[in-house]
């Protein structure tokens, strides 16, 4: 769709719920592609590394690195095109990229071939989370948008498992390779049935109260002044910092603790995967849809105890965060990431929710595609990297080991009570940035 064409009006069931949530369902699966894209690559990457012989900083440049940097470029280019052209068909044709380049990182024979493939992974991902969040902004009022994007982060909870538990099985049965090959079929058929079945709804329309006629579709922003916007809101900021750092904290640690446990306690990556697959689908999921609930209930619709739930879930789950790695007991372990998992899913839908009600509508995709760059910059070049350094630099010339990595985990541990701060920071202006976007208004 360009600029000046014509923009399909909203399907006639959008006001039943019937359109809305199959395409909140078909979006959430779009997630979970993505993230078991993401929990493959982390499941198998011991065996990936013992097989083309690499260091833990190697293997973290190629597994998460290459990955991250075009991600994280490409994204905010992206996110400008989904704020002027169709989100339908930049996410049915993002996935289909993605999915055939899962495909290529299961056939590569050589870290080249692998590092050109995660690259392209990389770039298709990009087109996914900021067009899909802005779409459903726009088939979701701005009550509903909390609860939506909650139930839009269960892709995660399912993407996780499929990555870790599917994969791991996979993986043992049949090798690595094979665990790439499974992913990729799925996302290919999945990317023809968006193209094929979602419309694409008018922007802004949901942003009017329900008996009045919807508003003309709001003018589009140069990528520029969308910036400038979202810099010089602190409640805003300090929201999209605190998924960027509670991000380099969960998603961080969960990085490299399927490698952590099959070096530590001897497990195969089937077994691993055994282990943390039915803690992201069970907890994970239940945490989120719990989430999604409590968004829904009166007493949650100040954004502020919104944020105040955030900031105090993840400072308690930062403690049993670091007995993960602490203890040498697996037992222990187990136990401290069932705690731990799921907190990082429930704040996954606010954190959407409430950006989406905080910037007015025609920047809404470059905003997300923001909080995603700050995010995937922490949690999938930063912590990667920062682990994989300081586990080579303790094991010093023997090799990287499991103690070595459990120094590098614990010093990453104590960064959820960052994040905290940060939700916490941000219920200061939070209630003013609100109603200033809800009201289109923009600060020249």
């Amino acid at each position: 769709m360009r600029e000046g064409e014509a923009v399909l009006a909203p399907p006639p069931l959008i006001g039943t719920g019937v359109r809305q949530w199959y395409v909140l369902v078909l979006l959430s699966l779009v997630y979970a592609m993505n993230i078991a894209d993401r929990y493959v690559i982390t499941t198998v990457m011991e065996s990936i590394r013992l097989d083309l012989k690499l260091t833990d900083s190697g293997v973290a440049l190629l597994t998460g690195v290459a990955l991250a940097l075009f991600y994280v470029t490409i994204g905010i280019p992206v996110s400008a095109l989904a704020d002027r052209f169709s989100r339908r068909n930049i996410i049915s044709g993002a996935l289909l990229l993605w999915s055939g380049l899962t495909i290529l990182t299961g056939l590569s024979s050589t870290f080249g071939q692998m590092l050109l493939a995660r690259i392209g992974v990389g770039i298709g991902e990009s087109g996914g989370t900021p067009p899909s969040t802005s779409m459903l902004a726009d088939y979701f009022r701005p009550a509903q948008r909390p609860a939506a994007l909650t139930v839009y982060a269960l892709g995660s909870c399912l993407g996780a498992w499929i990555g870790a538990d599917v994969a791991g099985r996979v993986a043992d049965l049949y090798g690595w390779r094979h665990a790439f090959l499974a992913l990729g079929v799925p996302g290919v058929v999945l990317a023809a049935l968006i193209f094929l079945t979602v419309r694409e709804p008018r922007r802004g329309m949901m942003d009017a109260p329900r008996a009045a006629p919807a508003a003309p579709e709001a003018p589009r922003l140069p990528l520029w002044r969308a910036l400038a916007f979202l810099l010089r809101q602190r409640a805003t900021m300090h929201l999209m910092m605190g998924g960027a750092v509670t991000a380099l904290w969960g998603w961080g640690l969960m990085w490299w603790t399927p490698t952590y446990l099959q070096r530590a306690y001897g497990l195969s990556a089937g077994q691993a995967g055994e282990i943390l697959g039915p803690m992201h689908l069970i907890a994970g999921s239940l945490a989120t849809v719990a989430t999604a609930v409590l968004m829904t209930s009166r007493f949650m619709a100040d954004p502020r105890r919104v944020l105040i739930l955030m900031a105090g879930v993840v400072a308690v789950i930062t403690v049993p965060s670091f007995f993960i790695y602490w203890t040498h007991d697996l037992a222990v372990a187990k136990l401290c990431l069932w705690l731990f998992v799921p907190a990082m899913y429930f704040y996954i839908g606010p954190s959407f929710g409430l950006l989406q009600n905080v910037v007015p509508a025609q920047m809404r995709a470059t905003a997300c595609a923001l909080t995603l760059l700050m995010a995937n910059i922490a949690n999938l070049v930063i912590a990667p990297q920062f682990v994989g350094l300081v586990s080579d630099h303790v094991a010093a010339g023997h090799g990287a080991d499991a103690a070595s990595l459990r120094v590098a985990l614990l010093i990453l541990a104590p960064t959820g009570l960052w994040a905290a701060w940060h939700y916490w920071a941000a219920t200061r202006n939070i209630l003013a940035e609100q109603e200033r976007a809800i009201s289109g208004e923009i600060i020249a």
